[in-house]
């Protein structure tokens, strides 16, 4: 079976104010196939710099409910060092999502890429601001 590209993400929610609004949309891309996800864990940091993480396979019932219906592999992706890492990136008085999924969309286009000898030598998301203020212009 063909491995779409695998992307990662670390989203803030500062003041520790996840609310899960992005859940049911999450759901969906699961759903529909458009991605699949490889690995999911949360990280909060106090105001004095303290870090928790917490992981859904070991969470409370009550924190990980909106979770219960989305499908994936949740754990074992992620090291230690990759944790380290998001949790530097974090500031203090903040949660984050650190998210691992595979594009299955894009898992025939890998595949023939791959196939065909070729190898992905530049990659890279475009900012929405950069998009935005680009066509805004009309360029």
């Amino acid at each position: 079976m063909p491995l779409g590209p695998v992307e990662y993400i670390l989203i803030a929610f500062p003041g520790n104010r996840f609310n899960g609004r992005i859940v049911p949309v999450l759901h969906d891309l699961v759903a529909f196939g458009t991605i699949h996800i490889i690995d999911l864990l949360f990280i909060k940091k106090d105001a004095a710099g303290n870090v928790l993480v917490v992981e859904l396979d070991g969470a409370p019932e009550d924190e990980v409910a909106p979770f219960a219906n989305v499908d994936g592999e949740y754990g074992g992706l992620l090291s230690p060092e990759d944790i380290e890492l998001a949790a530097a990136e974090l500031p203090p008085d903040s949660s984050a999502g650190l998210l691992v999924w595979e594009n299955v969309w894009a898992a025939r286009f890998a595949e023939a890429v791959r196939s065909a000898g070729g190898q992905v030598i530049a990659n890279e998301r475009i900012p929405h601001a950069l998009v935005e203020a680009a066509l805004t212009l009309g360029l």
